[in-house]
């Protein structure tokens, strides 16, 4: 009788940390193909926006819906509910990096807003600043319409920690990365500056396009009519490498 061969120890242990090594070494490529599928596929998702958004504001004349203002979690006037009837797969109002809500234990960058009282849940965010209002101390500010200019330059839909955001240019940058307590009414930039792709967020413009925006650049778009495109946290500005926040300060300057 013969006796079959097999492999030894030492043979198995070896094959095993040649494989280890291998994979140590391709991990790493790995994740940033996965994070880079992911950031395409949010661009996808805005660009399926950008259609609906066409769409709802040519049924109203070029005009967007009025919005509210405040932090209501049911308001009728909120986009997710004013637009419920524009599209069926809720999954759309998620960012593909950020697809667990606050309330299920999401955590900051990567948290989807919700789930609300009515079951709005997402991870975009809505230019305030484009909501059809006549009225209130700031009526003069607001993008009412679609044809205006420099549409390429004025954010419509946003990787956001919440529904929308309302910035103002001197808005200060989060003290670390995913920093978005207390915001209500104030420093709401920090709801848009979120590390989610790469040093950047996604975002769809009123021109219909959809690019990554970096999170320094969030200061220089035109976010409302008369918005300071050349504010303290710009270069144009004199903003100092010292003045951001550490873990912002390798990222591209604007």
């Amino acid at each position: 009788m013969h006796r079959q061969k097999g492999f030894t120890l030492i043979e198995l242990l070896v094959v095993i940390a040649i494989i280890a090594l291998l994979l140590s070494i391709l991990m790493p490529t790995l994740q940033k193909v996965k994070k880079q599928a992911r950031t395409v596929a949010c661009q996808a998702s805005l660009h399926q926006w950008t259609l609906i958004w066409s769409m709802f504001t040519t049924d109203r004349d070029g005009f967007f819906h009025q919005g509210l203002g405040g932090e209501s979690q049911t308001s009728e006037g909120r986009w997710p509910v004013v637009m419920r009837t524009e599209y069926r797969d809720l999954d759309m109002r998620l960012c593909p990096m950020a697809t667990k809500p606050l309330s299920e234990g999401g955590l900051n960058p990567f948290a989807a807003w919700g789930v609300f009282d009515d079951g709005s849940y997402g991870s975009y965010g809505f230019n305030e600043w484009l909501c059809n209002r006549t009225t209130g101390d700031n009526a003069a500010k607001y993008y009412r319409h679609v044809n205006v200019r420099p549409a390429d330059k004025i954010p419509l839909f946003i990787d956001c920690f919440w529904y929308d955001v309302w910035p103002f240019p001197e808005n200060q940058p989060p003290l670390y990365d995913g920093a978005t307590e207390n915001l209500a009414g104030s420093n709401e930039m920090r709801r848009v500056c979120l590390n989610r792709h790469g040093g950047a967020v996604n975002s769809a413009f009123l021109d219909w396009s959809v690019r990554k925006v970096g999170l320094k650049e969030l200061w220089t778009l035109n976010w409302y009519k008369d918005f300071n495109t050349h504010g303290p946290w710009t270069q144009a500005g004199d903003v100092q490498a010292d003045d951001w926040p550490e873990w912002m300060r390798k990222f591209k300057d604007y």
